[in-house]
């Protein structure tokens, strides 16, 4: 199975994108974006609804 490695920006550790998903499309397009593993994303969605709330 064909795979990129990529960093999470997040994190900061590597981990592997595998062919045949949305985020090994965006890897192979923009090698040098910013990619966050599954864990992060995540976590980031959950701190971005806590503070969409909190403003309201």
């Amino acid at each position: 199975m064909i795979y990129y490695e990529v960093v999470c920006f997040y994190c900061r550790q590597t981990f592997n994108v595998y062919e045949g998903t949305p985020e090994y499309k965006y890897a192979k397009e923009n090698r040098d974006g910013k990619h966050v593993c599954e864990p992060c994303s995540h976590t980031i969605q959950l701190e971005a609804r806590l503070n969409f709330f909190k403003k309201a």
